[in-house]
Formats: C-alpha cells, sequence, structure tokens
C-alpha cells in the first residue's frame, strides 16, 4: 500500500527535550526534521524545504532572528512559514519577530492543542498556495504543464546548462493537419486527440529530468537536460513513431483515427551570447522545414 504523503516539519532548537516534545506533538500527522542549532537548521532548511519551520529564537552560535533573516533572504526559502517558539513574553521580541517575517508564535511551556492548531494553520496554507501555483502552470486538458510553467523550466535549465557547459535540447512538436481534423470531427473530438498526443509525449521519453509541456493549440514542447542533437533525434524519432501508430476512437462511433507529428530540435552547449529563446527560435525553425519537408519527420537546426 502506497504511503500517504506527509507534509514536513523542520524544529529548530538548541534543547534536545524541546525537539522531544515537539515530535512527539506532531509526529503522527507530519514529517520531521531537527537541528540543534541555528547554522544546521539553515542547512537542513535549504536540504528538505520543509513546509513550514519552528524556530527556537534564544540559541548559542545563530539566534532565531539571524536565522530567518538568513532564510528570508534566500530565493529558496523565503516564502517557508516561520513560527517562532520562546519563553520570551515581551510585546517588543513578538514586534521584533513579526517584522522578521515570522507567520506565527508558539510560546514555552508548550500547549499540545495550541501547537498542532497553530502548525495545522500555517501548512493548510502553504497546501493551499502550492495548489494555485500548480494550478497557474498547469495546462487544464493535457494535464501536461502550460507555457508559463515551461518557460519557467526552461530558464532553469538553460541557466544550469550554461553554468556547466551542458548539452541541452528543446523540441517544439506540431500535431500535422490538426486544423482539417478539427473541421472534419468536431471540438471535442479535437480535444481527444490533445489528450492522446499528451499521453503519448509522455510515455515517449524515459528519464525524470525530461519535461514535457503544452506550448499552446496543438503545439508541445519537450526540453530534454544533458542531450545532444544525435540523442535528441532518437527521442524525437520515438515520439514519431509512437505517434503515429496510435488509435484515437471517435466519439461517434468508436472507429479509429490517428494524427502524426512534427517536430523541430535544437541542440547544443549554451554560449555567452546565447539564450532559451534563440534556442526555441531555431526549433521552430526546423520544426517548419520539418512541416515544408512533407510533415511526420524531424528536423535538427544546423548552427
Amino acid at each position: 500500500m502506497e504511503e500517504q504523503y506527509k507534509n514536513s516539519i523542520l524544529i529548530v532548537d538548541d534543547e534536545p527535550a524541546n525537539i522531544i516534545s515537539l515530535t512527539h506533538i506532531l509526529k503522527e500527522k507530519y514529517k520531521i526534521y531537527a537541528a540543534k542549532n541555528g547554522n544546521d537548521g539553515v542547512r537542513l532548511a535549504h536540504k528538505h524545504l520543509p513546509d513550514v519551520i519552528l524556530l527556537d529564537i534564544i540559541m548559542p552560535d545563530k539566534d532565531g532572528f539571524e536565522v530567518i533573516n538568513e532564510l528570508k533572504n534566500n530565493t529558496e526559502t523565503k516564502a517557508i512559514p516561520v513560527i517562532f517558539i520562546t519563553g520570551l513574553t515581551n510585546v517588543e521580541d513578538e514586534e521584533r519577530g513579526l517584522l522578521s517575517g515570522a507567520a506565527d508564535y508558539i510560546n514555552k511551556p508548550f500547549s499540545a492543542p495550541i501547537v498542532e492548531l497553530r502548525v495545522r494553520n500555517q501548512v493548510m496554507m502553504q497546501n493551499y498556495i502550492k495548489k494555485i501555483e500548480e494550478l497557474s502552470v498547469r495546462d487544464q486538458l493535457t494535464g501536461l504543464t502550460n507555457r508559463r510553467g515551461f518557460d519557467e523550466r526552461l530558464r532553469a535549465d538553460f541557466g544550469r546548462a550554461y553554468r556547466h557547459q551542458a548539452e541541452i535540447s528543446v523540441l517544439i512538436m506540431d500535431l500535422d493537419k490538426f486544423k482539417s481534423y478539427n473541421d472534419t470531427h468536431g471540438h471535442l473530438q479535437g480535444d481527444k486527440a490533445l489528450q492522446a498526443a499528451a499521453r503519448v509525449l509522455q510515455e515517449s521519453v524515459s528519464r525524470a529530468q525530461d519535461f514535457i509541456g503544452r506550448w499552446g493549440g496543438e503545439e508541445f514542447v519537450a526540453l530534454l537536460p544533458d542531450t545532444n542533437g544525435e540523442q535528441a533525434k532518437v527521442v524525437a524519432e520515438n515520439i514519431r513513431k509512437n505517434m503515429e501508430v496510435i488509435e484515437i476512437p471517435l466519439l461517434t462511433d468508436g472507429s479509429p483515427t490517428r494524427i502524426t507529428v512534427s517536430i523541430g530540435i535544437c541542440a547544443g552547449i549554451p554560449a555567452l551570447d546565447s539564450s532559451s529563446d534563440i534556442y526555441m527560435n531555431n526549433a521552430d525553425a526546423a520544426l517548419y522545414l520539418a512541416k515544408e519537408g512533407g510533415r511526420n519527420r524531424y528536423v535538427l537546426y544546423e548552427w
């Protein structure tokens, strides 16, 4: 049986008894990480990216205010809600914590219901935000990442390829004569064809780092990190062959229909004066040549 997903909590406190107590309260519902000092807390926050951080204020090497300042000034950790755990009761300390970006406070000694409630509130908010973010980059028809989400991934992977001077390939794929397919069979059938094409694309790439998205209309895109032109051609041919044989039943009588795909590829090691936009434009130019060459084929852009 598949293990149920648990949100994660990072506890940062120099007192082992506090870590034990909080872990006992929260372990049934959350995955727990723990650090006994501020430096380890920052390190574990970057490593695990927990959903919520419980952070002690008074610690010997780096206090909670220093830790939260470091977390909030880093793009990877700045959005993680921090709940201060403290024995301090004066208004000035609470105000300082809230101004530093703390989401809430839990006072010592711990009350289990209060701990559970305040952690739950932050986790629920984080889950809601993540769901909204996921929907904003998800194509509702095919379930693939949409253009916005693909652009974000492309910029990140392209930047990584440039820093490490690694090969990267992008593919732009267009379903052949899709307007005619839509006009002949209707838009609902066209939607079925797009969904079928999305499944073929997902099944045609085997590596976890390969990324498929819907670019818009009948166009799809693929991002293949650490992949040179010859390797990208193998992937493109696999996609082309799989698309060619898939049967898409008509909604009216169940009789099979088929579609094909044309693919443009741009591959290489990003240069200083290069950009992800250049790669996409080159892949689009190669796609045009594939269409002009008779469709149902791929073309690798020649630099």
